[in-house]
């Protein structure tokens, strides 16, 4: 019995397996309206036909400037629900669950002009300077967030996921050494984030998980340490959250800490959270071979693992992965054949 192959609930969610397609952005919006068109109901629906247990859509952001650039997606308006219903439903014929990843790019907004963030503090030298959010256009950041999720439920997603890692608006709020504020938002770096959570759940079914990804440490110089992450988590948890899906860095150049990029680095992050925070964790960072993923779960480091890269190679990663481990699969009857 493979441990990769077992099912998990996760509140009212059962997953087939603990296998995630992570978010991943393919910048191939065509109009730049933010919708998605036919190469993303191929993308995600081929890694469901692949096995994967969750699939997560991309970073998909709540107003137009909060895209890292004019060619990914949006759910800022209810006329862009049904193309997200056409790959949902389809997803979900394969017996794959999916989640959608909202979000805003703040300083990050390449494409802005110019960006907004938590401060004026660029991401780095030749990087455009924010513009400095107000406090009431942070709360109604809060509402737009809270739209985007209405939007994701009315879509028929099974889960959401909130971006607070990599540098992202939620992100710059809740660094130390990237939110400079003086109001609310600055004296207290999870406020932001904190009223996100409620404000998503307040439209979420009661029974749908609420995942967060979030940067377990940052690697600028005097960026912030795993207690700092942990603290912040805890606050996030005692919100709504009820998966932590943990990465690390990128908030801006790297300085005398580096991530050392080799298979597995990021799951004592996620251990880390799973045990600070009794809650399940999603853990990534070069997880492809089958094998170490299925150490990963066996060991209880972390109750699922996110294969990116990886299904970026091979559509068909879950079925290839559960061959390797256990000898058999169940491919779609169509594909039987090559099995």
């Amino acid at each position: 019995m493979s441990h990769l192959f077992s099912p998990i609930n996760l509140k009212g969610l059962t997953l087939k397996n603990r296998v995630v397609m992570p978010p991943m952005c393919q910048y191939s919006v065509e109009a730049k309206d933010g919708t998605p068109n036919d190469w993303h109901f191929v993308h995600y629906v081929s890694r469901a036909i692949g096995g994967s247990g969750l699939v997560i859509v991309e970073m998909t952001d709540v107003e137009p400037d909060g895209r890292i650039t004019d060619y990914d997606l949006g759910l800022w308006s209810d006329e862009q629900i049904p193309a997200y219903k056409r790959i949902v439903k389809e997803v979900q014929k394969y017996g794959a669950k999916i989640g959608i990843q909202i979000a805003h790019a703040g300083r990050k907004a390449e494409d802005a002009n110019p960006p907004v963030g938590a401060s004026d503090i660029p991401v780095a030298e030749k990087w455009k300077k924010p513009r400095i959010l107000s406090t009431d256009e942070v709360k109604e950041m809060v509402m737009k967030y809270k739209e985007a999720a209405r939007r994701a439920v009315a879509a028929g997603f099974d889960t959401i996921e909130l971006h607070g890692a990599h540098g992202y608006l939620i992100h710059q709020f809740h660094s130390p050494a990237i939110n400079n504020r003086t109001d609310e938002y600055g004296k207290d770096l999870s406020k932001f984030g904190v009223e996100i959570i409620q404000a998503v759940r307040s439209v979420m079914p009661a029974e749908m998980p609420l995942l967060f990804r979030i940067s377990a440490i940052e690697y600028m110089d005097d960026g912030y340490n795993l207690e700092h992450s942990i603290e912040i988590a805890q606050k996030y948890k005692e919100a709504g959250v009820d998966v932590f899906h943990v990465s690390s860095g990128g908030e801006a150049p790297p300085g005398k800490v580096k991530p050392s990029n080799t298979p597995g680095y990021q799951v004592p992050f996620a251990q880390a959270f799973k045990k600070s925070l009794d809650v399940p964790v999603i853990a990534v960072g070069i997880l492809e071979d089958p094998h170490l993923a299925e150490q990963a779960i066996e060991s209880g480091d972390t109750d699922l693992v996110a294969v990116g890269r990886g299904m970026l190679k091979d559509p068909y990663w879950t079925l290839h992965a559960e061959e390797t481990l256990t000898g058999k699969t169940v491919p779609p009857e169509q594909y039987k054949r090559g099995f």
